[in-house]
């Protein structure tokens, strides 16, 4: 294929980070077993970190942005995948080391790529894209782990993020009671109707000096990291435990062994970019079968036109943005 296609691409270098539309050719892409025409890609806040130039996201440079991408096939050198087939890719490298998702087309490692999960539709898994398999992915180790509703709420901090927004969703279908943690009291209303139980505002929350407070919750999603984090390991009942996802307040955690040594409390890591092919797999499956959002359109509201994401990024470092934005790459 030598035809001329638009891709939105992102230069750092020591004059900072240049990002724009370009057009180029399958020539100009990294290499790749597998050529994806892309109908829809997503906005993740790693995306607009790294394409503002606001995080040191980027490990090669230039580099497409984007760390989702579904499409179908156009041509695969591996046997898995056949032309017209529909596929998708999140996180593995995309849009930091390897070319991502915001291009007409897209080429990537056979390994990296995922067939569409039964029932699910091009838009419906960049509408769930890395922050929604990032809230399954935690929700399913924290059971792996022992969690069940039997033990007490789940707090949810970052909750009208994406990542966030799902986990509250998902976690009441599953019969826990959720506690979301918002910066955003205009967001309260949205919260409830997503499932959960009970809103609380960040600046109202007393995170405490002690190394252990009064065990307050069943488990924990973090999304922010820093004092909340803090105050989590530090209220979290025994045995429960921690999903650490984010850290858009800090990447600082500041606390003592105790809550681990004397409640037992579990701190996860979630990390959605190098999750083994055979449980990411599983993770897919479980999003198009009991972990499916109900509130799936809900959450993943907006939709641009490719021609509009560069704002998109501007208005989700500022904080202007709640839930998922979803790119149209193909026509309409």
């Amino acid at each position: 294929m030598s035809e001329r296609f638009r891709a939105y691409r992102i230069h750092s270098g020591k004059e900072g980070v240049q990002a724009g539309f370009e057009e180029l050719t399958l020539d100009d892409l990294h290499e790749g077993d597998v050529v994806i025409h892309t109908e829809f890609s997503s906005v993740n806040f790693k995306d607009a970190l790294a394409a503002t130039g606001e995080g040191k996201i980027l490990r090669t440079s230039p580099c497409i942005g984007g760390i989702d991408v579904a499409g179908t096939v156009v041509s695969s050198s591996d046997r898995r995948f056949n032309e017209g087939q529909a596929v998708l890719v999140t996180g593995c490298g995309l849009g930091e080391a390897h070319d991502g998702g915001y291009s007409e087309y897209v080429r990537v490692p056979a390994d990296w790529v995922v067939p569409m999960p039964h029932g699910m539709t091009l838009r419906e898994v960049m509408a769930l894209g890395t922050a929604g398999f990032t809230a399954a992915l935690a929700i399913h180790r924290m059971e792996h782990n022992g969690q069940d509703p039997e033990m007490g709420r789940i707090v949810v901090t970052g909750a009208t993020g994406g990542v966030g927004s799902f986990c509250v969703n998902m976690l009441s279908a599953l019969g826990y009671e959720v506690v979301a943690v918002t910066g955003k009291a205009s967001e309260a209303d949205y919260l409830r109707e997503l499932g959960a139980a009970e809103v609380l505002l960040r600046d109202d929350v007393d995170y405490g000096k002690r190394p252990m407070e009064k065990a307050l919750w069943g488990g924990a999603v973090d999304n922010v990291g820093g004092e909340a984090l803090t105050w989590l390991t530090r209220t979290v009942n025994w045995w429960g435990n921690i999903a650490s996802i984010g850290n858009a307040a800090s990447p600082k955690l500041e606390t003592t062994v105790f809550p681990f040594i004397l409640r037992g409390i579990n701190l996860l890591g979630i990390n959605s970019m190098a999750t083994p092919m055979e449980l990411r797999r599983r993770i897919w499956d479980r999003l198009a079968e009991d972990l499916k959002p109900s509130a799936l359109d809900r959450i993943a509201s907006e939709e641009v036109d490719f021609d509009q994401l560069p704002a998109v990024f501007d208005d989700m470092i500022a904080g202007r943005t709640r839930g998922r934005t979803v790119v149209r790459i193909g026509k309409r």
